[in-house]
């Protein structure tokens, strides 16, 4: 009967988002309110914990994603973002062209969200596509994959943030993890892919021909690295220095609050806001403009992970939590194959990874809890879930295909395979990596 409560409270999240075409907050409401009645929670106590859930979920991520997001917009305003792909592929040449795709996404992906990456980066393919007469399709995977490894992957990403939260991992931990499975994920499923769609026919479409920024207009290139890399670097520095064997005591509280994702954010925030803009001139208020329009354009994320929270808690309230991960411990399954593969069925049934992965989470925390399995792989295993087997009901899939104007079979051959490959080689690397940890 618990399994089955699970599952239906599940279908019937599916059922609103894909099929009825529900706003994924409000089928996350309507999901936990099934659960809560299956699993014959007390009604008095079902609203306060949906309440109770969401606000805890949102109390410790709010502030994170919405320091992410304006500083991402800012990275992608001041031509940041630009730079550092002019610099990429100056530096690799046009022999390893697809080197500086693969790394341009990546670097850029961190402070970027990814369809904000999407949009921004992909006129740099066309402008590459048309000066070398390359295939467009052969250009962009490469730089999609290093998109998509940043966005499952890597905090302070809003998935794995979240992810990061519903496990209780270590954020700085999951970062450097997440760099280490990452790369060689990154070198498969993006230039070694890509060498088999050379001829790949791809005539983007003239409303999406680039309108680059000036070169003298740009920021100066340590600028843009070092303001788009200064948040990993702080939480790497921050949480190397706090597993030092020979750190003082009395500063390790220090060392932990410097670390701490919120006022890393801050901290690159106010340093992108001087560098890449009240020094090059941009005026304070346009700046504040611009950060109040990227708190809109990610209102529907925070929404979508107030909900998995709702969800999330109505487990946890019922005491399902514990008797899941009882139950699913005892499956032949190793404990992160099993998050992925949690994640990988949401995924292909609901078509957002986001939902998948903050869904599956709520699934398969107990488990961490019951068999030991490592908190921090287990975001990368679920986030990796989460990529799998984009097709047509997920919107990326739709924007690849609009945006190269290829043909749905070519889609398929390029983008789909692109993203099951980053998560079937993103679970490979993770179990290749729990065999040290």
């Amino acid at each position: 009967m618990l399994i089955l409560s699970i599952v239906l409270a599940v279908a019937v999240l599916v059922i609103l988002i894909a099929v009825l075409k529900v706003h994924p907050f409000i089928a996350f409401i309507i999901s936990a309110l099934s659960a809560a009645l299956l699993l014959h929670m007390p009604l008095a106590r079902i609203p306060g914990s949906i309440e109770h859930g969401i606000g805890d979920m949102l109390g410790s991520l709010a502030v994170i994603i919405c320091l992410g997001a304006m500083f991402g917009k800012l990275i992608a305003d001041s031509g940041a973002a630009q730079q550092i792909a002019r610099v990429l592929m100056k530096g690799f040449g046009s022999r390893r062209i697809t080197l500086a795709m693969t790394f341009t996404g990546f670097i850029v992906g961190i402070p970027l969200f990814y369809n904000v990456g999407f949009v921004l980066l992909v006129p740099l393919v066309f402008s590459v596509a048309y000066r070398s007469r390359l295939s467009a399709v052969y250009l962009g995977i490469p730089l999609l994959a290093g998109l998509s490894i940043a966005h499952g992957f890597l905090p302070p990403h809003p998935s794995p943030v979240a992810l990061v939260t519903q496990f209780g991992a270590n954020m700085g931990l999951t970062l450097l993890y997440g760099a280490i499975v990452g790369v060689p994920t990154l070198l498969i499923a993006g230039p070694l892919l890509a060498s088999t769609l050379k001829r790949v026919a791809s005539v983007p479409n003239d409303l999406f021909k680039p309108a680059d920024i000036p070169d003298d207009r740009l920021p100066g290139a340590f600028n843009a690295f070092a303001c788009a890399l200064l948040p990993v670097v702080l939480i790497g520095l921050t949480t190397a220095l706090s597993f030092a064997g020979k750190t003082d005591p009395a500063l390790k509280p220090v060392i932990g609050f410097a670390g701490d994702p919120m006022l890393v954010m801050l901290l690159s925030l106010a340093v992108a806001t001087i560098t890449l803009g009240l020094m090059r001139g941009v005026p304070l208020t346009r700046l504040m403009n611009s950060y109040g329009k990227s708190i809109r354009d990610i209102a529907t994320i925070l929404l979508i992970v107030a909900g998995a929270g709702a969800l999330k808690q109505v487990f946890v309230d019922t005491g399902v939590d514990a008797q899941l991960g009882v139950l699913l411990a005892k499956l032949p399954i190793p404990p992160l194959a099993l998050g992925w593969l949690v994640a990988m069925v949401i995924r292909i049934a609901l078509g957002s990874a986001t939902v998948a992965g903050l869904t599956a989470a709520s699934i398969v925390a107990p488990v961490v809890a019951a068999t030991g399995a490592d908190r921090n792989l287990m975001v990368l295993a679920v986030g990796a879930g989460s990529l799998m087997c984009s097709h047509v009901n997920d919107s990326g899939f739709w924007m690849f295909k609009e945006y190269f104007n290829v043909s749905l079979w070519d889609t398929f051959r390029s983008w789909t395979l692109m993203e099951t490959l980053v998560g079937t080689f993103g679970l490979v690397f993770v179990l290749i990596l729990s065999l040290w940890v």
